[in-house]
């Protein structure tokens, strides 16, 4: 049972860190009505988190690498949830996005080293699976956002809200001190020497693809309140209410491609037909928000849903291929690339909305999708399998075995 606690926790952090590192959009009409911004300038501070994430990760990774995944979480949290506290009290414009970024740097912690703790606590045949629940907690943290923070920013402003997540990144800081386990960590195989997995292309193609894919994700998301708003004349409360039910909804798909890329055994076939939805999916959102507004709005949440259900497969196929002694700094490598391209989406979409409409802006970050389904390298756990060099180097990193868990060897 010991995994599913520590399943639990892995969630819980990440769900705490994702209400104030991607729930920033969701705070852009009272951003605009205090700071009185333009949409353009609204879009760096919608970004500013990321950028923190973009300029840390690989250090956290490296750091839980070596120390471990609990100590790693709960100093980020905690950092975080000071600098909220500051950014409550103060948060003029540069001010504010100066905060964000470096509560953006403590979160990424948890981004680095979460997924290490859920996948090295659970086997194979259930990691995509674990790793769908550990991933979904990123819209279930978007759902609690969008039903928590409209109405207390309404109420008690940006202050109030600051204050909101500061605390949750706090209690879940408090939740990893006391609760959290780091998996055992596997012994090394004498006379194999463990390469530097980044000597061959197969995980640049999967961050690649991954850092492209976030584009119409980060697009459909980052502007939905605003779309809803602005275009379609919706209450900020209504709004943020029809966000926390895609973002249910996009937990579950989570969990689905999770299942499923356990039952084909392989994340990345999975991964490259998910892309080809993707592209689908908003491409009929540019279609609908040009000549059927009606029909935008579901479009809108269904696309929100997909545009996340896949994200979870990148991530276990990282720590797969790079294994448990490159692992945090794969995941961090892979959240930098994600979160490189997450920075600047929003100033960049918000330009081009505020100029050409959101279909232009919808349109355009299909196409990603589609760039990105032919550059998933979805052949490639199967070649390296056949590989018997690098099963052996698995092996090494792994602690070897044809009972080993693969990050771990853990029976909780």
């Amino acid at each position: 049972m010991r995994r599913w606690l520590m399943l639990g926790l892995g969630m819980a952090a990440q769900a705490a860190a994702t209400v104030y590192l991607f729930a920033v959009p969701l705070l852009l009409p009272e951003l605009r009505a205090e700071t009185g911004l333009p949409l353009a300038r609204l879009g760096l501070l919608v970004g500013a988190p990321s950028l923190g994430l973009l300029l840390s990760l690989i250090a956290w990774g490296a750091a839980a690498d070596r120390y471990g995944e609990r100590l790693v979480m709960v100093l980020g949290l905690t950092g975080a949830g000071v600098l909220l506290v500051v950014a409550a009290f103060w948060h003029t414009p540069v001010a504010l996005g100066v905060l964000l970024v470096l509560a953006g740097a403590a979160g990424s912690s948890v981004m680095a080293a979460s997924g290490r703790l859920v996948l090295g606590w659970f086997p194979p045949e259930q990691r995509g699976l674990a790793m769908g629940w550990r991933q979904s907690a990123l819209p279930l943290g978007i759902a609690v956002a969008g039903v928590l923070l409209p109405p207390v920013a309404e109420h008690g402003g940006l202050r109030g809200a600051f204050l909101t997540q500061a605390g949750i990144s706090l209690v879940a800081a408090a939740a990893i001190l006391l609760f959290a386990e780091d998996p055992a960590r596997p012994a090394r195989v004498p006379g194999v020497r463990v390469g530097n997995p980044y000597r061959q292309p197969v995980l640049w193609r999967v961050h690649g693809a991954s850092a492209l894919l976030v584009v119409p994700q980060f697009v459909v998301s980052a502007f939905a309140v605003e779309y809803l708003v602005s275009q379609r004349h919706d209450d900020p409360t209504t709004a943020g209410r029809l966000i926390a039910v895609t973002g249910i909804a996009g937990a579950l798909a989570r969990l689905g491609a999770g299942k499923w890329s356990d039952l084909v055994g392989s994340r990345l076939r999975p991964m490259r037909w998910l892309a080809y939805v993707n592209t689908v999916s908003v491409g009929l959102l540019a279609l609908g928000a040009w000549l059927v507004p009606s029909v935008a709005v579901p479009l809108l949440l269904v696309a929100g849903v997909v545009t996340v259900s896949g994200n979870g497969l990148a991530f276990t196929a990282v720590a797969e291929l790079a294994g448990p002694t490159w692992a945090g700094r794969a995941m961090g490598t892979q959240n930098t690339m994600q979160n490189l391209v997450a920075a600047g989406a929003p100033a960049i979409w918000g330009a081009l909305i505020g100029a050409s409409g959101f279909p232009a802006g919808y349109a355009v970050s299909a196409l990603f999708s589609l760039v990105a389904a032919f550059v998933v390298p979805s052949g490639a756990e199967q070649r390296l399998a056949a590989d018997p060099q690098h099963v052996a180097r698995h092996a090494a990193r792994t602690g070897g075995g044809e009972e080993g868990d693969g990050l771990g060897d853990i029976d909780g």
